[in-house]
């Protein structure tokens, strides 16, 4: 570590203290958060973005919405929640999209970009659907019709939809479920042909993806996503790109090598790629000194590979306040503290990574 770098340490660490903060530390606001979306886009990247759940509780504090709805801090949003199926269609053919329409409206407030997610995805079924007895047949006109519907419904609101979600084992063999079970591995192809069709239907320009996590470095998921990603093509123009899931942690991230090296094999593919969900959980909370050093670290490498590669476009925090971020101790066998924000908006030095990457810095704080 250089001389600058261990100054820039120290005097986080006399800001932030070795775990949680204390009440004297300083606090983001609307005011003060980085220009995370000026800074990318300055670059030539779509946006910077995060995520928001509408059924959470983030939406009632103002710290919150204050930060979020700064279009010059993040300039995308991706529904966490409420576009799944669960919502969506509770009951066979019966459609219901105001939850999803929450995200929307919030989003044009601040002329934010959404990645719709998602279609399809083995969790957050309804039961009729993965408890249903269905022939090949009936399944894919069920499916067919979740997605048109869904589809048609928020229209252009779209830049993109996250058609296929995690179908991929770490083992490279295709998640277990209804869809998997009934219609067999051709499943995704039928779904990104469906929503093909759907948009083409509406003369719209909503780009279609796959997304999935642990696939930011070469090995068994990777290849076996590549191998999906040709067939699907192989059927025919159906899909756009691919969403690289960045959930981390502060002991166990990919390299920038890495990182770059599955981009080029998505680039090679003819795909635009997004790294979404990006948090980086410390593996024992509170998070000791060390693990923010390392959650900086793993934060720095996903921007930094994303700003320096031309097919990445756009980066999505799977949000930035560790009190709303999913990974909490309390489920997660005490993993948690997984975002640029303390609970009590202190800042960490993972948010100094960020702005260290997207202004093509080395990491000060790393």
């Amino acid at each position: 570590m250089s001389l600058r770098q261990t100054l820039a340490v120290l005097a986080i660490l006399l800001t932030a203290g070795s775990a949680v903060p204390t009440s004297s530390s300083t606090t983001e606001t609307s005011s003060t958060f980085p220009h995370l979306n000026e800074l990318a886009q300055a670059k030539g990247k779509l946006w910077f973005g995060s995520s928001i759940d509408t059924t959470s509780d983030s939406v009632d504090d103002e710290t919150y919405m204050s930060i979020f709805n700064k279009y010059e801090i993040f300039g995308q949003t991706t529904p966490g929640n409420t576009m799944k199926w669960q919502y969506t269609e509770p009951e066979n053919g019966e459609f219901d999209f105001s939850l999803g329409e929450e995200t929307v409206t919030l989003a044009k407030k601040s002329d934010k970009k959404i990645r719709c997610h998602n279609l399809v995805w083995t969790s957050q079924l309804p039961s009729w659907v993965s408890d249903g007895s269905w022939t090949k047949e009936t399944l894919l006109e069920v499916m067919k019709t979740h997605i048109t519907k869904e589809i048609t419904y928020y229209g252009s609101n779209c830049y993109s939809w996250d058609v296929v979600n995690e179908a991929i084992e770490y083992d490279g063999s295709y998640t277990d479920n209804v869809f998997l079970d009934v219609i067999g591995e051709d499943y995704v192809t039928y779904a990104f042909q469906y929503a093909r069709e759907t948009v083409n239907s509406l003369g719209a320009d909503i780009k279609l993806f796959y997304n999935d996590y642990t696939i930011s470095r070469p090995g068994t998921k990777v290849t076996a996503v590549l191998d999906m990603i040709a067939k699907i093509q192989s059927a025919g123009d159906y899909i756009d790109g691919i969403g690289m899931e960045s959930h981390h942690t502060d002991t166990y991230y990919p390299t920038v090598t890495e990182l770059t090296t599955v981009m080029d094999d998505y680039a090679d593919k003819g795909l635009e790629i997004h790294i979404t969900e990006l948090d980086v959980a410390c593996k024992s909370t509170p998070c000791s000194w060390s693990g923010q050093v390392g959650q900086a670290q793993a934060f720095y490498n996903v921007i930094h590979a994303c700003m320096e590669h031309q097919s990445c476009t756009g980066m999505t925090f799977w949000d930035f306040n560790d009190k709303y971020n999913w990974i909490q101790p309390s489920t997660n066998d005490g993993e948690g503290d997984a975002t640029v924000l303390w609970g009590t908006y202190a800042p960490k030095p993972a948010l100094t990574a960020v702005v260290d990457a997207l202004k093509g810095e080395s990491c000060s704080v790393c």
